[in-house]
């Protein structure tokens, strides 16, 4: 595993990642883009299902407002900065894709139906099904100006038959879902596709941050209690809620820590600066944990008297603002018909908002809801930074996460289809998969063949065969980039 410097405001020694040699998983490299944080990760999946961090970067957020980038020069400066001191930490390392998590008051969701009805009704539902009805989801009528980010099938149902997980396997005529579908502004999807694109990389996918912190902070008996994961960013604060193993809604708060610092620097009449200082080490999101006769001082501009700051006004200030976003939460959740006996998980809070004083108090007292910090070390191997155990980074730490399963779904796909291929073969000779590997603009073609044996395990040889191959065959493109 690889070995990283712990010291305190210093970036992560170069050092070279090492890795078992049997861990075939790629790497893959979140990149958060916040309205005060660019943050870039690079990690993998060892052979214990924990995430192995190979590099991690970040630099100051310049060009970002509510999570939306309204200056491309100015964002690109800042994500090559992150990116450099990633490669600090790694020097092996060669990123060039990238899962991107996006938020931002653009955001917008919501819910659909679907319904197919299949003609070749004697065989078993597939995932070629289940990929046609969500394919369908694409002509569903959004406001112009928009563009479909994701769709996110809730539960499914096959003729009377309802509240599935999947419908593969199972036989039937109508197959339907209910659907969560999330939007944003085609502009603002650009600019941020566009920032990235100009930092020589290649947007892998584009994820809703409150999900990819979802990812990080929750486990499966949150899945199963039922959570409303609350994401306290720099620009906005991102909501997702879980109830009976579902994905039931999504909303992006136009309020976050900004607002804050923002709401300080004019209540009490201080620098910008000084406000960010006050917030991080004297605020609290309970005014009446804080005595009134504490004072902070703060030093007078170009020889003015130095300046006295209420520490119990501060507090009065932050616990205004964190109410008013505490009530967009309970309002989306009575929304939705979620009230405060139906999730038992409660409310994880995360993102670098989440780390106020006192603030699990309030959220509890404003939503009738137990409450937690979330915190994404949950998934990571021993021996990373504790900095990255943060819940700041949370959001970038699920990306990687995401970035995981849409590997794991890809591998599992193209072996299903194989498999429906050798059901086919006899005795007429071996199966060829035919696949391309290499970079740049020569891709060289690579066969992988599998000879099915006599006898009832062919099935089953089969399949081993080709994910040995599938793995190894990443493996190589992995080696490759690295070399």
């Amino acid at each position: 595993m690889q070995q990283v410097s712990n010291k305190p405001g210093a970036e992560p020694e170069a050092t070279t990642a090492t890795t078992a040699p049997e861990n075939n998983n790629p790497i893959i490299v979140g990149l958060d883009v916040g309205t005060t944080k660019i943050a870039a990760i690079a990690g993998r999946m060892n052979e214990h299902g924990k995430l192995e961090i190979l590099g991690f970067g970040r630099a100051t957020s310049h060009g970002v407002k509510h999570g939306m980038v309204l200056n491309i020069d100015k964002t690109i400066s800042a994500i090559q900065q992150a990116l450099e001191n990633c490669y600090k930490s790694n020097p092996g390392l060669s990123i060039k894709e990238v899962y991107v998590g996006i938020a931002g008051h653009h955001i917008k969701s919501l819910q659909t139906r679907g319904d197919i009805v299949r003609e070749d009704n004697e065989n078993e539902i597939s995932q070629k099904d289940v990929d046609r009805l969500i394919k369908d989801q694409h002509q569903t009528y959004i406001p112009a100006g928009d563009q479909i980010i994701d769709i996110i099938p809730q539960e499914y149902t096959v003729d009377n038959i309802s509240n599935l997980q999947s419908p593969v396997g199972y036989s039937g005529v109508k197959v339907g879902a209910n659907f969560h579908i999330i939007t944003g502004d085609r502009n603002a999807i650009r600019n941020i596709k566009r920032s990235v694109e100009k930092s020589s990389l290649q947007v892998k996918d584009l994820v809703l941050q409150p999900l990819a912190s979802a990812a990080a902070v929750m486990c499966e008996q949150d899945l199963e209690a039922g959570v409303a994961i609350v994401d306290i960013g720099g620009g906005t604060t991102d909501l997702a809620v879980f109830y009976e193993g579902i994905l039931r809604a999504t909303a992006v708060i136009p309020f976050g820590g900004e607002n804050i610092t923002n709401d300080i620097k004019i209540g009490l009449g201080v620098l910008r600066s000084h406000a960010e200082q006050m917030k991080i080490k004297f605020g609290s999101a309970l005014a009446e944990e804080k005595k009134s006769n504490q004072f902070i001082t703060i030093p007078g501009i170009k020889g003015l008297a130095p300046k006295e700051i209420s520490v119990h006004n501060l507090a009065n200030i932050i616990q205004a603002r964190m109410t008013e976003i505490l009530d967009f939460v309970t309002f989306h959740l009575k929304q939705i018909g979620l009230n405060n006996r139906m999730l038992n998980g409660g409310v994880i809070l995360t993102g670098g908002g989440s780390q106020l004083k006192h603030l699990i108090q309030l959220t509890e007292y404003v939503t009738g809801l137990n409450a937690r910090i979330g915190y994404p070390n949950e998934h990571l191997a021993n021996g990373h930074l504790e900095e990255l155990a943060n819940p700041m980074y949370s959001t970038c730490i699920g990306l990687i996460l995401k970035g995981q399963d849409v590997y794991e779904s890809s591998l599992n796909s193209l072996i299903q289809k194989q498999v429906q291929k050798v059901e086919e073969v006899n005795e007429e000779g071996p199966v060829v998969i035919t696949t391309t590997q290499g970079q740049e603009k020569e891709k060289e073609p690579v066969i992988i063949s599998v000879t099915p044996t006599q006898g009832r395990k062919t099935l089953k040889q089969f399949i081993n065969g080709i994910k040995t191959g599938l793995i190894d065959l990443f493996k190589e493109e992995e080696d490759a980039k690295l070399s």
